[in-house]
């Protein structure tokens, strides 16, 4: 049985640093690509950036580009979604998801829930002014 547990949600001021966590248990971790998406209130889910299964890829929406820095420890079975500078419209719950396919590059659907077939319960971000 697949679990996926992300942590690290909280509170911050704008400006602001916040690392979250997702660790993953009943599936072969280092094969797949593992994602991190955000769903803000009224919105959809999006896409904000995925790692290959080696860690030698990412994938980063251009929105956090330069602020957000995905990596991942295979030994821990562990993906962390470093966030710096952020900004109110980060606020969001946070979902870290395990891809359906081992491929190693960025696919052109990357930000498409479809690519994903195992999913966490979310963090909440919320960043304040």
């Amino acid at each position: 049985q697949v679990q996926i547990v992300e942590s690290g949600g909280g509170l911050v001021q704008a400006g602001g640093s916040l690392r979250l966590s997702c660790t993953a248990s009943g599936l072969t971790f280092d094969t797949y690509p593992m994602a991190w998406f955000r769903q803000a209130p009224g919105k959809e889910r999006e896409g904000v950036t995925r790692i290959s299964g080696s860690g030698a890829t990412t994938c980063v929406a251009g929105s956090v580009k330069g602020r957000f820095t995905i990596s991942r420890d295979n030994a821990k079975n562990t993906v962390y979604l470093e966030m710096n500078g952020l900004k109110t419209e980060d606020t969001a719950m946070y979902y870290c998801a395990a891809a359906r396919e081992p491929v190693h590059y960025c696919p052109g659907s990357w930000r498409d829930e479809r690519e994903y077939n195992y999913w966490g319960q979310g963090t909440q971000v919320t960043v304040s002014s």
